[in-house]
């Protein structure tokens, strides 16, 4: 691409490539994110290019970013109707091109099927998944091709970076920020425009801007599925972020395990600079902006904001005492504004159409939408992008399908491994960050665990504070010790040694670990503990003073033995068991050896006959 000189070069090539861009043509694109291509996107998307080529069609086969719909991928949608294809395999590609591309002809078997009405669903928006979404960030992943400036120029990207340059002044972008209520969607939810007004203020130079996209919250992947999908808006939020603060220079901090996000990321930073919209005198004008990659080394703590820092200063991620703000020495000391990589891809959207739009959508204390990762025991896992204050029950039962196997909803940990659980009481419960903080979770980056009457919720305590044990970087005494203790208490509460006092003694650590840690990770890492005792309390008892897991889930506490009148002696039981636990003869009913067995669970997975009895 030639470079664009100003905004009203901007104007022009977006016109012509308008121009050029035909609606009504057919158009195949494929999911290509990491979870579709798991599934084998890409050979599917070269299957259909050469048997477009073989009944000699001119169509263009467009790899995309992730339509979010994880659970039913590799997802195919044939434009311009709209097809919407889920679970799309090599063979049915011959079927796509001769019968759908070529003729219009609908295949009913890869249309999405509702599993109530078993009804089959046309369209793509008509999917119960996405039907109550607003996907305002993450929508035009399913159409640009992340590896082509050209696709995100169409679709109107700068914009919003040619009206901030040609006519706001970096006041005007903050105030308008501001306006908007933008928070930080990394956790903490503060207000991006009070952080971005004090960087501005900030005495010292140069300054930084810094997009985080570490990501390591277990079961999270929003932030990934963004710089792989659209790159380029974040790094148009962060163009305009800068000028606004007066920085010259900022990073996109990474995690190594995104090698696709990496390379994506890469390539726009490069068509960018090629196109004059990044680097030296951008579009014509006398601000110059450039940004590095750098690739985290896999801690979970290097995802606050000190840490990071000094990760990527080569030092070890290690926080510091919060009373250094980093809007004044952040990056080797000089002022620094940080925020997560779906903040600055929401800001293009507030500088194209006003804070008074985006103040319309949300609840009064958090505008706009957010991107969670719905996880777990779950029918429908995936992204999705919902409006603020849209209650747990329409996220967890409307979008996500409710719970798999006739199972019973128990609770949904939200805010990653330092969020809290949240019980079926409270699925009414809008979402949004002050009301999660109110039930004693948090945002976090948006993730969402959904669990079952089958989890044991003092198991999934210790599951997290073991995460959280293990990433702790050991500088302040509370997290390094405290959590471990905590660990080390719901260890003994899950194998039977629990003792009366436990929990309050738990409470009582939580204070210390929460009020004395240097950030984040500590101050936030009882609250797995603290919700868990306070919505499933009863658990906690039954496992302390009757040593009874509830849940059948820890193994000191249970036992396994089979129902002899629904056992059929099929000895599908005794073949997968890997201790030789399970005895009897073919076609009468097994016993289980307790002494013997493991408490595995595969003769659970094997048994067609739900006769297996966990007690």
């Amino acid at each position: 691409m030639t470079k664009i000189t100003t905004a009203q070069a901007l104007r022009q090539v977006q016109e012509d490539l308008k121009k050029n861009f035909d609606p009504t043509k057919k158009l195949v694109t494929i999911c290509a994110g990491t979870g579709c291509r798991g599934y084998g996107c890409i050979k599917v998307k070269e299957e259909l290019e050469a048997e477009m080529k073989k009944q000699n069609m001119d169509v263009e086969v467009r790899a995309t970013g992730c339509f979010g719909f994880c659970e039913k991928g590799p997802l195919v949608i044939i434009h311009p109707e709209k097809i919407f294809y889920q679970q799309v395999k090599i063979k049915d590609v011959p079927d796509i091109v001769s019968k759908t591309v070529a003729n219009g002809e609908v295949l009913e078997k890869l249309l999405y099927r509702d599993p109530e009405t078993k009804e089959t669903v046309l369209k793509e928006e008509d999917v119960p998944f996405y039907k109550k979404q607003l996907r305002l960030v993450f929508g035009q992943n399913g159409m640009i091709d992340p590896t082509r400036i050209e696709d995100y120029l169409i679709i109107g990207g700068y914009t919003a970076l040619a009206k901030t340059l040609s006519e706001m002044s970096p006041e005007g972008v903050i105030s308008e920020v501001k306006k908007a209520g933008l928070r930080g969607r990394g956790g903490g939810g503060f207000a991006a425009g009070i952080k971005w007004e004090g960087s501005r203020r900030a005495h010292g130079s140069p300054k930084y801007v810094i997009a985080n996209g570490d990501e390591g919250d277990p079961g999270a992947y929003m932030d990934r599925s963004l710089m792989e999908g659209n790159p380029h808006s974040i790094i148009e939020g962060m163009i305009i972020g800068a000028y606004a603060i007066g920085a010259s220079e900022g990073y996109i901090y990474v995690r190594n395990e995104y090698p696709l996000a990496v390379l994506h990321l890469t390539m726009a930073i490069s068509a960018a600079k090629e196109a004059g919209l990044l680097g030296k005198n951008i579009l014509g004008t006398d601000f110059s902006f450039d940004i590095h990659i750098n690739k985290g080394g896999g801690a979970f703590v290097c995802g606050e904001s000190s840490a990071l820092f000094a990760s990527i200063e080569g030092r070890a991620g290690e926080p510091r005492a919060k009373y250094v703000h980093a809007v004044e020495k952040g990056l080797w000391d000089k002022p620094t504004v940080l925020n997560n990589v779906e903040t600055w891809a929401n800001v293009p959207l507030i500088i194209s159409r006003g804070a008074d739009w985006y103040n319309t959508i949300g609840t009064e204390g958090s505008k706009g939408t957010k991107i969670f990762s719905l996880v777990g025991k779950i029918n429908n896992t995936g992204l999705i992008e919902v409006p603020m204050g849209m209650t747990l029950r329409e996220i967890i039962h409307d979008m996500g399908g409710g719970i798999p196997n006739g199972r019973k909803f128990k609770a949904v940990q939200t805010g990653g491994p330092s969020g809290g659980c949240i019980p079926e009481n409270l699925l009414d419960l809008p979402v949004d960050f002050d009301k999660l903080y109110e039930v004693g979770s948090m945002m976090g980056s948006g993730g969402m665990i959904v669990m079952d009457d089958k989890s044991c919720m003092v198991d999934v305590a210790r599951y997290f504070l073991n995460f959280l044990q293990e990433e702790s970087c050991g500088k302040c005494v509370p997290c390094r010790e405290g959590v471990r203790r905590m660990r080390e208490i719901l260890d003994d509460i899950c194998a039977g040694k629990g003792r009366e006092g436990d929990v309050d003694l738990l409470e009582h650590i939580s204070t210390g670990v929460a009020d004395g840690s240097l950030c984040a990770l500590g101050g936030s890492a009882p609250n797995p503990v603290l919700s868990t005792i306070k919505y499933f309390r009863d658990e906690y008892e039954a496992h302390i003073k009757d040593h009874r897991c509830p849940a059948g889930v820890c193994k000191a506490l249970i036992t396994y033995s089979i129902d002899a009148e629904k056992c059929t002696g099929c000895m599908l039981c005794s073949r997968v068991c890997s201790v030789g636990a399970i005895h009897g003869e073919k076609k009468r009913a097994h016993v289980i050896d307790d002494d013997t067995c493991t408490r595995c669970g595969a003769c659970i997975e094997s048994c067609k006959f739900d006769a297996i009895l966990v007690k």
